[in-house]
């Protein structure tokens, strides 16, 4: 008998990439994440591209920017970037790359992706900037709403990321979101509802738990 999840996983997928599709993104379903590594390197295309990233836990812990590396592209790690003149090298580096490679903190069943983020880096290069923006999703990101996807931001993904940061939020201390506003890092609320450039935003939905 066929995996009843990777069946519900798939069918709620496949409704999700309709609605991206309207939302002029592209969107993209795969089992498992060797697979989405597969059909990375080849949204990336032919030739050497370059290729910056946002924080991901997703990305961090499956090996998705080694798969990168591994097709022969620039990858730019920020992480190597440290006096000031170098960060604002990397910011230019960055939103001139040919592509940026993140993950989304939820995607709702209409195709909206919806993102919390502290400084905004991450949210910035999706908005404008690389030529392409590559998404690699696990299913355990999708809700119902926009509202719902809020929810579970504040409440699943930013505790573990606070205790991850060593941030000194409510969250971090009780799992629960007190709304706070020191040391926050649910700074910028951005909802992605319709990509201007058609086609920019491709996102590779995964029938795996990624992240948080």
């Amino acid at each position: 008998m066929e995996n009843p999840q990777k069946v519900f996983y798939a069918n709620q997928a496949a409704s999700i990439i309709k609605k991206l599709q309207l939302r002029k993104m592209q969107g993209y379903y795969c089992e498992d994440v060797e697979s989405a590594k597969k059909k990375l390197v080849e949204l990336l295309g032919e030739g050497k591209k370059s290729v910056g990233y946002g924080g991901s836990m997703t990305l961090d812990q499956n090996g998705f920017k080694d798969a990168v590396t591994a097709a022969g592209h620039e990858l730019i790690i920020r992480e190597n970037y440290k006096t000031d003149e170098e960060i604002k090298e990397c910011k230019a580096k960055l939103v001139n790359a040919d592509a940026f490679l993140m993950s989304t903190n939820a995607i709702t069943l209409d195709g909206e992706l919806v993102n919390i983020d502290g400084r905004g880096n991450r949210v910035s290069f999706m908005i404008y900037g690389p030529d392409s923006v590559i998404i690699v999703a696990g299913m355990n990101k999708v809700a119902s709403n926009v509202e719902d996807a809020i929810r579970r931001i504040r409440n699943i993904a930013s505790p573990p990321n606070c205790n991850r940061l060593n941030c000194e939020t409510p969250c971090a201390k009780t799992g629960k979101c007190g709304d706070c506003i020191t040391d926050s890092i649910c700074c910028q609320f951005v909802v992605t509802r319709v990509s201007r450039v058609k086609d920019r935003i491709k996102v590779i939905l995964v029938g795996e738990s990624l992240g948080y």
